[in-house]
């Protein structure tokens, strides 16, 4: 489940003869339509858990869940039946219409499966020698997305593809935190970070294609979701990647700052909690998977404040700096992984200044 009413509208132009049709409640989607979703969003497992945080097996988004009262079912939509995940997407359709799933909507029919025919006296027919009317067209501007590499694909012609604002060397530069420098060919399944889109979401024949490759619309962050640093106060004490044997890797994995025990920690964007507890030789952590699919971890925590599940948004407080676990004295350990796991991580810095935080 890409969108909430309120961050996204679409709009829908009807073109067909002279007649101007009439704006009609939207009905009820057939069993076996939700079932195509499904097997679009998740391959069909109605308690699946994207890396991105959608849940079920129509890829509600937390909010999305509890706004249309699903909540009353479960605390989120994986652990909710298949039936009861239907019965808030149909509260969802109707509000927001098949839009809300913009890709996988036009892969299943959605659209087509609730449209309601006009009568006879609103669309004359169409004689055998006449060109049919343009079909609906519906386009909605998706303010982040990311876009799952496919074999063959290169730089250029993802970039093509997707109409990026600066071409091959914008959509490098805002994947360099993911991937790197020298690149030559993005890796093949690798999910690439880029930007607006937009997405062709009308309904298409069976011989015909979107518009728009297919691409995972991420959720736009809300104005108190915004990215920010960790700290009110980032004093550099470690760097990433400084050299030392005094860690497994031989390196330093991750950024420590300066920080007195006890000082407020923030997630640095929203994002939901997957782990929050004892983290072996990092102390009390807390990792948060973002929608982005990147994991940010803060460790040698001396209180935790959330809990897994948790839901947050960019400067929600989920702890206090401390010194426990391997820790020579209060700081605060943060990384940025591309998995939960040790062994992933990425220059937390320059994540950060991909998100316009400036450390």
């Amino acid at each position: 489940m890409r969108f909430t009413s309120h961050q996204i509208s679409i709009a829908v132009i009807a073109a067909a003869s002279a007649s101007i049709f009439t704006a009609t409640t939207v009905a009820a989607a057939p069993l076996e339509t939700w079932d195509a979703v499904a097997a679009c969003e998740s391959s069909g497992d109605w308690s699946a858990v994207s890396p991105s945080g959608y849940r079920g097996g129509l890829q509600f988004s937390q909010s999305t869940w509890q706004e249309f009262g699903g909540t009353q079912y479960a605390p989120t939509a994986d652990k909710a039946t298949k039936e009861q995940q239907i019965i808030i997407a149909e509260k969802v359709l109707q509000d927001q219409g098949p839009g809300a799933w913009p890709v996988c909507s036009v892969k299943a029919g959605l659209a087509g499966s609730i449209a309601t025919a006009p009568s006879e006296e609103e669309v004359p027919r169409a004689s055998s020698t006449q060109t049919a009317a343009p079909a609906i067209v519906q386009r909605a501007q998706v303010p982040f997305a990311t876009y799952k590499v496919q074999p063959g694909d290169t730089w250029n012609s993802i970039a093509m593809q997707l109409h990026i604002d600066g071409g091959a060397q914008q959509l490098k530069d805002s994947n360099r935190a993911l991937l790197g420098d020298g690149v030559d060919a993005p890796p093949v399944g690798v999910r690439l970070s880029v930007g607006a889109v937009d997405i062709d979401t009308a309904p298409h024949a069976a011989n015909e294609k979107p518009v728009t490759p297919q691409v995972e619309v991420e959720v736009a962050p809300s104005e108190e979701a915004k990215a920010t640093a960790p700290l009110d106060q980032t004093q550099v004490t470690t760097s990433y990647r400084a050299p030392g044997s005094m860690w497994s890797s031989g390196y330093h994995t991750g950024v420590d700052f300066a920080a007195p025990n006890g000082t407020p920690v923030k997630a640095i964007s929203s994002g939901e909690v997957i782990r929050a507890g004892s983290g072996g030789s990092y102390g009390n952590e807390v990792i948060v998977r973002h929608a982005d699919g990147h994991y940010s971890q803060y460790a040698h925590l001396s209180q935790i404040a959330v809990q897994e599940g948790q839901e947050v948004s960019g400067g929600f407080q989920i702890g206090l700096s401390g010194s426990t676990g391997n820790s020579s004295g209060p700081h605060l350990h943060f990384e940025v992984r591309t998995t939960p796991d040790y062994g992933s991580d990425i220059d937390p810095t320059a994540y950060l200044g991909s998100l316009g935080v400036t450390i």
